[in-house]
């Protein structure tokens, strides 16, 4: 029975590209999604994307290209006509252009702006003014904005005229003529209302908004919190300026978990993607944790040299030294991550400190139990007639574990009330904190109880 090929929809249109079908090729990619679409471009040889990129509809070209890489809306900007570009520009919203001019050289921006319309152009330039990391900086300012003595029914109408430019309509927000921000009111119960019913009387006016200063982490997780489409944002005369949807906020928490992976990775955050990445950036953003840490080692180093004589004397102890700063290590990065992704989700908080030392503690305690018993089992059959050096390891074992994960829970916290990131504080830097404190409870106790 001869085998089936499998052909992938990548390898099909890629066909259809060689054998110039484009007729075909449209009408495939029309029924796409613009993120699968972006998906199948970047696959595609560059020399062709500016003619796949032509094959779209004005509005699922726009769509496509806020989906693809820097690289590539680069390449397609620089193959653009100045039509072509404004085109592209005129269909996007106010947070994906800036987006998109925050990526680009500064020759492509200086052409984007030129083709967008002055009131995009203004706003645009408006965002780009907030610092990077705040709210100011991924907010959109295209929402519908309606006023207090409106009826139901005028603002239904006013969302069929203007809504179609907005980034949504679902949440709708009620401010007075100087855009001071008075309540909001949903698509949802404008619909289910009576067309003459006032705002005033319907809209929500306990309004939960954030300043254009926020930190963007903070305001991602509000949505989490409060399961929110989108938040307005004010500034600081309450005055509504923008608006953040669900879907920026989700780009930040992804941002923000990368970035919280490499440092705990004891690695400078990138911003671009792993096969993006030259080699030699790649090897900068890791040289200088590698460099800490191998100082900081260092340490451990000369507590093994202060306490040479003792391993000397009986060289059996040096065989555990791995398995103590090991289990340490283990046991306060476990400690650490638990305590970095609470913080990060909000579960716990700089002033929880005390609470979360003493569940740590007892974590601890009965951890440490069960590992020296176990331990002492097998050392003791192992090496018959080694009973102290047995109580010996088990002790130091025991006290490593409660150490590791006291320092694992404290220190995350530490960092967040001295305003540092507590990703800093994970699984690297603490191994080499505990690794010290080991091997001194280690031969201390080995001295005391063995003679040394």
């Amino acid at each position: 029975m001869a085998e089936r090929t499998v052909v992938t929809l990548g390898e099909t249109l890629a066909a259809l590209v060689e054998g110039k079908k484009y007729a075909t090729l449209r009408d495939i990619l029309v029924t796409m999604n613009a993120v699968d679409v972006a998906g199948i471009f970047e696959e595609m040889p560059e020399e062709k994307l500016p003619l796949l990129f032509r094959l779209l509809p004005k509005e699922l070209a726009a769509e496509t290209f806020v989906e693809m890489e820097p690289e590539a809306q680069e390449l397609l900007i620089r193959g653009f006509s100045d039509h072509e570009l404004k085109e592209v520009v005129d269909e996007l919203y106010v947070d994906d252009a800036v987006d998109i001019v925050e990526e680009m050289p500064a020759n492509v921006v200086k052409r984007i702006l030129r083709q967008a319309d002055p009131e995009m152009r203004k706003m645009i330039n408006e965002i780009l003014k907030y610092p990077d990391d705040c709210a100011g900086s991924i907010m959109t300012t295209e929402y519908v904005s309606l006023r207090p003595n409106m009826t139901a029914g005028e603002a239904i109408q006013r969302i069929r005229c203007t809504g179609v430019d907005k980034e949504t309509i679902y949440t709708c927000y009620v401010t007075e003529n100087n855009r001071k921000l008075v309540g909001m009111v949903s698509l949802r119960t404008l619909l289910f209302s009576e067309d003459e019913d006032v705002l005033e009387n319907i809209m929500e006016s306990n309004v939960i908004s954030v300043n254009t200063l926020e930190d963007q982490e903070s305001v991602a997780q509000m949505f989490t919190k409060y399961d929110f489409a989108a938040l307005p944002v004010v500034d600081q005369e309450n005055r509504l300026v923008g608006i953040i949807t669900v879907d920026d906020a989700i780009d930040v928490l992804q941002e923000e978990t990368t970035e919280d992976f490499e440092k705990m990775a004891a690695m400078l955050p990138s911003e671009r993607p792993y096969l993006k990445t030259s080699v030699f950036d790649l090897a900068k953003n890791r040289i200088m944790w590698l460099l800490v840490l191998m100082i900081s080692a260092m340490i451990t180093g000369g507590v093994l040299e202060r306490y040479e004589t003792a391993f000397a004397a009986m060289p059996l102890l040096v065989t555990f030294i791995p398995m103590l700063t090991d289990t340490g290590g283990n046991a306060g990065s476990q400690s650490s991550t638990l305590i970095i992704r609470g913080m990060a989700v909000s579960e716990i908080h700089p002033k929880d400190l005390p609470q979360v030392v003493w569940k740590e503690l007892r974590v601890s305690v009965l951890v440490g139990l069960v590992l020296s018993v176990v331990n002492f089992i097998q050392l003791a059959i192992r090496y018959p007639g080694n009973e102290l050096v047995a109580l010996t390891v088990v002790l130091s074992l025991f006290a490593t574990v409660v150490i590791a994960k006291t320092v694992g829970c404290v220190l995350p916290i530490l960092a967040k009330m001295c305003h540092a990131d507590p990703a800093i504080m994970a699984a690297p830097l603490i191994t080499t904190v505990v690794d010290a404190f080991a091997l001194i409870i280690y031969f201390s106790l080995a001295q005391r109880l063995l003679g040394l």
